[in-house]
């Protein structure tokens, strides 16, 4: 690692020193080096205990209501969450917010001596050095152990097994939906990605999963059993047992795995974020009383009323309505656009779509096709910043490859250019019918909000 001569005084300075590493996406499958860093920092990942979350769609929404009850419940929580929207402090949070700039700096310029020990043995035996992500992982355990937290959620960058965050052990380990995505590194099916998942379900851990696809939910049942770990399942155990539409969301009624909880403000929207919660609270049971206690309804229905998840549906501005979202992948599409079409009435839509090399954009594009065919979409093609973006005219390519409608197509290279025409098209039916959706990357979602002056998440 190339050291600046001075220690780093700012969250940018630190950035810019992680962003020196292999990038997020080029993740190594190892974990010894992240066993050797806990080591010379004295085993940060057991000064507390872990609720571990991994699956496809829904981690970080689902994080945010697991942390959310905790809190509610007066405990000090630690989250762990990626990638960022706007700041890369907030993949660390300390009760909820972003943890501060000061603590971030310090923490890091602790421990950078030790990431330099690991790293020098790395490069010694011919391996690459620590990357972004393993860096940003020790530093958000370390942090979490220095606080200290009495929990922390942590969720899985990629996979499982290998995953960087399976330095920890969680006492609870959740899977949200499976679904095919990052099919290069963890196999064609989802019977295949669920043994990467299952890599977290840790001896006498206990197991809470959302339902899941039957090769998916086979795996992980037989990983519980071979580890000794107790297992509930939603469809099974627990679920949602009724949800209706209200005013920036909806009101859930979830039977749990020792209590029913009617009537949960959930100010999320979609179906999909109804079955996040009711694997969030079964997996709050879990944790708090071993799946056989039933929490208090007052303070359930008090912590996820004050749940937010930034860029997941989140409207952004009004007049016309822009709704951003940060599905990147064929499953997470499909369950946004059905949550978009019950949740707001438009007469005429426009995406802004922008998706980066890695992902299934064809998929991505039959899939919006196929949910919005009696609708009224037009479609702006463009790209974010990233240098993994796939260039705007090529969306436009591939789309009427597809056999889009060359009419409902516009190409805009740059994202800024790219929702003001999407504003203007939406503007044009009046009557506030028309509405914009930014999706189809976290980048795209991240500048989106940026732009559009939602800068913290």
């Amino acid at each position: 690692m190339s050291q600046s001569t001075s220690a780093p005084a700012t969250v940018e300075e630190v950035y810019a020193e992680l962003l020196s590493r292999a990038p997020e996406h080029k993740m190594e499958p190892r974990l010894a080096p992240l066993f050797r860093a806990m080591d010379v920092l004295g085993e940060p990942n057991k000064a507390f205990p872990i609720v571990h979350i991994t699956g496809t769609n829904g981690k970080t929404s689902t994080a945010r209501m697991i942390e959310a009850g905790l809190r509610a419940h007066g405990l000090r929580t630690g989250r762990y969450t990626s990638p960022h929207l706007s700041r890369v402090t907030e993949r660390i949070s300390i009760d909820g917010s972003p943890v501060p700039d000061s603590t971030f700096v310090r923490i890091w310029n602790e421990i950078a001596p030790y990431i330099g020990i690991v790293d020098a043995e790395l490069t010694a035996v011919g391996q690459p050095r620590l990357t972004y992500f393993e860096c940003v992982t020790i530093l958000g355990f370390a942090i979490f152990a220095d606080e200290p937290v009495d929990v922390a959620v942590i969720e899985v960058g990629l996979g499982g097994i290998t995953d960087a965050t399976n330095v920890g052990d969680g006492v609870v380990s959740v899977v949200t939906p499976i679904s095919l995505d990052h099919t290069d590194l963890l196999g064609d099916t989802t019977g295949d990605i669920a043994r990467e998942k299952a890599g977290i379900i840790k001896p006498g851990g206990f197991l809470v999963s959302a339902a899941q696809p039957s090769d998916a939910a086979q795996v992980l049942l037989e990983k519980a059993r071979e580890v000794g770990a107790e297992f509930r399942f939603e469809g099974v155990e627990f679920g949602v047992e009724a949800r209706t539409l209200a005013v920036g969301g909806q009101l859930v009624t979830v039977q749990g795995l020792a209590g029913r909880y009617e009537d949960l403000t959930v100010p999320l929207h979609g179906a999909h974020q109804a079955e996040n919660a009711a694997v969030a609270v079964a997996a709050l049971e879990a944790f708090l009383g071993g799946g056989e206690r039933e929490l208090d309804a007052d303070v359930l229905r008090e912590a996820f009323a004050t749940v937010t998840s930034p860029g997941r549906l989140e409207v952004v501005r009004t007049s016309p309505t822009i709704v951003v979202d940060a599905a990147h992948n064929p499953g997470g599409i499909q369950v946004s656009a059905q949550a978009l079409k019950e949740a707001f009435d438009f007469s005429r839509l426009v995406i802004v779509l922008g998706v980066l090399r890695e992902k299934d954009a064809e998929e991505i594009l039959r899939t919006l096709q196929e949910e919005f065919q009696d609708e009224s979409v037009e479609y702006v093609f463009t790209q974010s910043a990233s240098a993994r973006a796939i260039p705007a005219d090529e969306l436009t390519e591939l789309a009427l490859d597809l056999g889009f409608d060359e009419s409902a197509i516009s190409t805009e290279e740059k994202l800024d250019d790219a929702i003001a025409h999407a504003v203007e098209r939406a503007d044009e039916v009046g009557d506030f019918a028309g509405a914009v959706l930014v999706t189809g990357s976290i980048t795209v979602v991240g500048e989106a909000r940026l732009l559009l002056g939602k800068d913290v998440a």
